[in-house]
Protein backbone atom coordinates (compact mmCIF):
# COMPACT_ATOMS: atom_id res chain seq x y z
CA UNK A 1 0.00 0.00 0.00
CA UNK A 2 1.40 3.42 -1.04
CA UNK A 3 1.34 5.77 1.94
CA UNK A 4 2.56 8.82 -0.01
CA UNK A 5 0.38 11.72 1.11
CA UNK A 6 -1.76 14.07 -0.85
CA UNK A 7 -2.48 17.48 0.61
CA UNK A 8 -5.59 19.56 1.18
CA UNK A 9 -4.91 23.29 1.24
CA UNK A 10 -6.50 25.07 4.19
CA UNK A 11 -6.27 28.77 5.14
CA UNK A 12 -3.23 28.34 7.41
CA UNK A 13 -1.60 25.14 6.17
CA UNK A 14 -2.10 21.75 4.56
CA UNK A 15 -3.81 18.59 5.77
CA UNK A 16 -2.27 15.26 4.74
CA UNK A 17 -4.40 12.41 3.44
CA UNK A 18 -4.29 9.48 1.06
CA UNK A 19 -6.95 7.68 -0.97
CA UNK A 20 -7.37 4.07 -2.04
CA UNK A 21 -10.13 2.27 -3.91
CA UNK A 22 -13.20 3.47 -5.74
CA UNK A 23 -16.88 3.76 -4.91
CA UNK A 24 -18.79 5.53 -2.14
CA UNK A 25 -16.52 7.64 0.05
CA UNK A 26 -15.38 6.68 3.55
CA UNK A 27 -13.11 9.14 5.38
CA UNK A 28 -11.02 7.80 8.29
CA UNK A 29 -9.67 10.53 10.60
CA UNK A 30 -6.86 9.64 12.99
CA UNK A 31 -6.94 10.77 16.61
CA UNK A 32 -4.73 12.92 18.77
CA UNK A 33 -1.00 12.00 18.60
CA UNK A 34 -1.71 9.38 15.94
CA UNK A 35 -1.04 8.92 12.23
CA UNK A 36 -3.37 8.03 9.38
CA UNK A 37 -1.69 4.61 9.35
CA UNK A 38 -3.63 3.86 12.54
CA UNK A 39 -6.29 2.59 10.10
CA UNK A 40 -3.84 0.32 8.25
CA UNK A 41 -5.93 -2.78 9.05
CA UNK A 42 -9.23 -1.26 7.89
CA UNK A 43 -8.34 0.31 4.55
CA UNK A 44 -7.94 -3.00 2.70
CA UNK A 45 -11.27 -4.49 3.80
CA UNK A 46 -13.14 -1.27 3.01
CA UNK A 47 -11.52 -0.82 -0.39
CA UNK A 48 -12.08 -4.50 -1.13
CA UNK A 49 -15.77 -4.06 -0.33
CA UNK A 50 -16.09 -1.37 -2.98
CA UNK A 51 -15.43 1.86 -1.11
CA UNK A 52 -13.15 4.80 -1.86
CA UNK A 53 -11.20 5.16 1.37
CA UNK A 54 -9.45 8.35 2.47
CA UNK A 55 -7.30 8.44 5.60
CA UNK A 56 -6.61 11.88 7.05
CA UNK A 57 -4.29 13.28 9.73
CA UNK A 58 -5.08 16.07 12.16
CA UNK A 59 -3.39 19.44 12.02
CA UNK A 60 0.21 19.24 13.21
CA UNK A 61 0.21 15.44 13.06
CA UNK A 62 2.16 13.16 10.72
CA UNK A 63 2.51 14.78 7.30
CA UNK A 64 0.08 17.62 8.04
CA UNK A 65 1.53 21.09 8.55
CA UNK A 66 2.31 22.67 11.92
CA UNK A 67 1.57 26.22 10.75
CA UNK A 68 -1.99 26.43 12.06
CA UNK A 69 -3.18 28.77 14.80
CA UNK A 70 -5.99 26.47 15.98
CA UNK A 71 -5.80 22.76 16.82
CA UNK A 72 -9.15 22.08 18.47
CA UNK A 73 -12.25 20.01 17.70
CA UNK A 74 -13.96 22.79 15.76
CA UNK A 75 -10.92 23.32 13.55
CA UNK A 76 -10.65 19.57 12.87
CA UNK A 77 -14.35 19.52 11.96
CA UNK A 78 -13.80 22.19 9.30
CA UNK A 79 -10.92 20.12 7.86
CA UNK A 80 -13.09 17.00 7.72
CA UNK A 81 -15.87 18.85 5.90
CA UNK A 82 -13.39 20.45 3.49
CA UNK A 83 -11.81 17.09 2.61
CA UNK A 84 -15.17 15.39 2.06
CA UNK A 85 -16.24 18.26 -0.17
CA UNK A 86 -12.95 18.21 -2.10
CA UNK A 87 -13.22 14.45 -2.70
CA UNK A 88 -16.84 14.61 -3.77
CA UNK A 89 -18.90 13.48 -0.80
CA UNK A 90 -21.03 12.73 1.02
CA UNK A 91 -19.00 10.33 3.12
CA UNK A 92 -19.21 7.95 6.00
CA UNK A 93 -16.84 9.62 8.48
CA UNK A 94 -14.87 7.50 10.95
CA UNK A 95 -13.36 9.46 13.84
CA UNK A 96 -11.12 8.06 16.56
CA UNK A 97 -10.78 9.62 20.03
CA UNK A 98 -10.66 13.42 19.61
CA UNK A 99 -11.62 13.10 15.95
CA UNK A 100 -14.94 11.56 17.00
CA UNK A 101 -15.91 14.88 18.55
CA UNK A 102 -14.82 16.66 15.38
CA UNK A 103 -16.95 14.26 13.32
CA UNK A 104 -19.99 15.07 15.46
CA UNK A 105 -19.48 18.79 14.86
CA UNK A 106 -18.97 18.26 11.12
CA UNK A 107 -22.18 16.22 10.95
CA UNK A 108 -24.16 19.14 12.39
CA UNK A 109 -22.48 21.98 10.50
CA UNK A 110 -22.42 20.10 7.17
CA UNK A 111 -25.17 17.44 7.31
CA UNK A 112 -25.14 17.19 3.52
CA UNK A 113 -21.54 15.95 3.61
CA UNK A 114 -21.78 13.35 6.38
CA UNK A 115 -23.99 10.40 5.46
CA UNK A 116 -22.97 8.33 8.49
CA UNK A 117 -20.53 8.29 11.40
CA UNK A 118 -18.44 5.66 13.14
CA UNK A 119 -17.07 6.94 16.44
CA UNK A 120 -14.17 4.87 17.81
CA UNK A 121 -13.03 5.30 21.43
CA UNK A 122 -14.91 8.58 21.20
CA UNK A 123 -14.40 11.77 23.16
CA UNK A 124 -17.57 13.77 22.52
CA UNK A 125 -17.68 15.42 25.95
CA UNK A 126 -15.02 16.49 28.42
CA UNK A 127 -14.03 13.87 30.99
CA UNK A 128 -14.63 14.68 34.64
CA UNK A 129 -11.17 15.51 36.00
CA UNK A 130 -10.36 17.17 39.28
CA UNK A 131 -8.17 20.30 39.01
CA UNK A 132 -5.06 18.50 40.31
CA UNK A 133 -5.28 15.76 37.67
CA UNK A 134 -6.02 18.30 34.95
CA UNK A 135 -3.02 20.38 35.99
CA UNK A 136 -0.77 17.31 36.04
CA UNK A 137 -1.93 16.35 32.56
CA UNK A 138 -1.15 19.84 31.25
CA UNK A 139 2.31 19.63 32.82
CA UNK A 140 3.03 16.26 31.19
CA UNK A 141 1.89 17.57 27.82
CA UNK A 142 4.54 20.28 27.60
CA UNK A 143 6.58 20.06 24.37
CA UNK A 144 9.85 19.41 26.22
CA UNK A 145 8.80 15.98 27.44
CA UNK A 146 5.65 15.11 25.52
CA UNK A 147 7.52 12.54 23.39
CA UNK A 148 8.79 10.36 26.26
CA UNK A 149 5.37 10.68 27.94
CA UNK A 150 3.67 9.27 24.85
CA UNK A 151 6.26 6.52 24.61
CA UNK A 152 5.32 5.43 28.14
CA UNK A 153 1.58 6.00 27.70
CA UNK A 154 0.80 4.30 24.38
CA UNK A 155 1.30 0.69 25.52
CA UNK A 156 -1.26 1.15 28.30
CA UNK A 157 -3.78 2.52 25.84
CA UNK A 158 -3.47 -0.78 23.95
CA UNK A 159 -4.67 -2.88 26.89
CA UNK A 160 -5.66 -6.37 25.80
CA UNK A 161 -4.61 -7.74 22.44
CA UNK A 162 -1.90 -5.66 20.77
CA UNK A 163 -1.52 -5.64 17.00
CA UNK A 164 1.46 -7.62 15.76
CA UNK A 165 2.94 -4.44 14.27
CA UNK A 166 2.43 -2.34 17.41
CA UNK A 167 6.14 -1.62 17.92
CA UNK A 168 6.61 -0.43 14.35
CA UNK A 169 3.57 1.84 14.55
CA UNK A 170 4.64 3.28 17.89
CA UNK A 171 8.09 4.00 16.43
CA UNK A 172 6.44 5.84 13.53
CA UNK A 173 4.32 7.93 15.93
CA UNK A 174 7.40 8.86 17.98
CA UNK A 175 9.41 9.62 14.83
CA UNK A 176 6.67 12.00 13.69
CA UNK A 177 6.82 13.76 17.05
CA UNK A 178 10.54 14.34 16.51
CA UNK A 179 9.83 16.53 13.47
CA UNK A 180 10.16 20.30 13.94
CA UNK A 181 7.02 21.87 15.34
CA UNK A 182 5.17 18.62 15.98
CA UNK A 183 5.64 18.46 19.76
CA UNK A 184 4.36 22.02 20.08
CA UNK A 185 1.38 21.25 17.84
CA UNK A 186 0.49 18.16 19.88
CA UNK A 187 0.80 20.09 23.13
CA UNK A 188 -1.67 22.64 21.78
CA UNK A 189 -3.99 19.89 20.56
CA UNK A 190 -4.17 18.39 24.05
CA UNK A 191 -5.75 21.62 25.31
CA UNK A 192 -8.87 21.19 23.18
CA UNK A 193 -12.30 20.96 24.79
CA UNK A 194 -14.97 18.55 23.57
CA UNK A 195 -17.77 20.77 24.88
CA UNK A 196 -18.69 21.98 21.36
CA UNK A 197 -19.41 18.37 20.38
CA UNK A 198 -21.40 17.74 23.56
CA UNK A 199 -23.55 20.79 22.81
CA UNK A 200 -24.63 19.57 19.36
CA UNK A 201 -24.55 15.77 19.62
CA UNK A 202 -28.32 15.62 19.97
CA UNK A 203 -28.71 17.44 16.65
CA UNK A 204 -26.94 14.80 14.54
CA UNK A 205 -29.25 13.27 11.95
CA UNK A 206 -26.79 10.85 10.35
CA UNK A 207 -26.79 7.15 11.32
CA UNK A 208 -24.08 6.34 13.86
CA UNK A 209 -22.08 3.40 15.16
CA UNK A 210 -20.11 3.70 18.41
CA UNK A 211 -17.10 1.38 18.69
CA UNK A 212 -15.52 1.04 22.13
CA UNK A 213 -12.85 -1.24 23.52
CA UNK A 214 -13.99 -3.05 26.64
CA UNK A 215 -10.63 -2.27 28.27
CA UNK A 216 -10.40 1.40 27.26
CA UNK A 217 -8.63 3.08 30.20
CA UNK A 218 -9.58 6.56 29.02
CA UNK A 219 -13.07 6.04 30.43
CA UNK A 220 -14.06 4.93 33.97
CA UNK A 221 -16.82 2.76 32.45
CA UNK A 222 -16.31 2.30 28.69
CA UNK A 223 -19.61 0.47 28.18
CA UNK A 224 -21.59 3.18 29.98
CA UNK A 225 -19.92 5.92 27.94
CA UNK A 226 -20.64 4.05 24.70
CA UNK A 227 -24.30 3.61 25.67
CA UNK A 228 -24.64 7.31 26.55
CA UNK A 229 -23.16 8.40 23.22
CA UNK A 230 -25.35 5.98 21.26
CA UNK A 231 -28.45 7.22 23.10
CA UNK A 232 -27.69 10.81 22.13
CA UNK A 233 -27.26 9.78 18.50
CA UNK A 234 -29.92 7.09 18.26
CA UNK A 235 -27.09 4.84 17.13
CA UNK A 236 -25.65 1.37 17.63
CA UNK A 237 -22.85 0.14 19.90
CA UNK A 238 -20.08 -2.35 19.22
CA UNK A 239 -18.15 -3.28 22.36
CA UNK A 240 -14.84 -4.87 21.40
CA UNK A 241 -13.33 -7.47 23.75
CA UNK A 242 -9.59 -7.59 24.44
CA UNK A 243 -9.18 -4.03 23.18
CA UNK A 244 -8.32 -0.71 24.79
CA UNK A 245 -8.42 2.73 23.15
CA UNK A 246 -7.46 1.42 19.69
CA UNK A 247 -9.99 -1.34 18.87
CA UNK A 248 -9.66 -0.62 15.13
CA UNK A 249 -6.02 -1.76 15.14
CA UNK A 250 -6.20 -4.19 18.08
CA UNK A 251 -9.20 -6.20 16.85
CA UNK A 252 -9.66 -5.48 13.14
CA UNK A 253 -11.10 -9.00 12.86
CA UNK A 254 -14.18 -7.63 14.65
CA UNK A 255 -14.13 -3.95 13.74
CA UNK A 256 -13.52 -4.22 9.98
CA UNK A 257 -16.58 -6.40 9.22
CA UNK A 258 -18.80 -4.20 11.40
CA UNK A 259 -17.53 -1.05 9.69
CA UNK A 260 -18.00 -2.51 6.21
CA UNK A 261 -21.54 -3.64 7.06
CA UNK A 262 -22.42 -0.23 8.52
CA UNK A 263 -21.03 1.64 5.50
CA UNK A 264 -22.95 -0.66 3.16
CA UNK A 265 -26.22 0.00 5.01
CA UNK A 266 -25.65 3.76 5.02
CA UNK A 267 -24.75 4.00 1.34
CA UNK A 268 -27.65 1.74 0.36
CA UNK A 269 -30.01 4.29 1.90
CA UNK A 270 -28.57 7.17 -0.15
Amino acid sequence: MDNSPQFLDRPAGRIAYDVRGSGPLVVLVSGMSDLRSTYRHLVGPLAGAGFRVATMELRGHGDSDTTFTEYDDRAAATDIAALVEALGGPAVVVGHSMSAGAAVIAATTHPDLVSGMVLVGPFVRDPALNPVVRGLFRLMMQPAWIRPVWRAWLPGLHAGQRPADFDAHQDAVLAALARPGHRRALARTTRTTHQPAAEVIGDVAAPALVVMGELDKDFPDPAAEARWIAEQLGGEVLMVPEAGHYPHSQRPDLVAPALVAFAQRVTARA
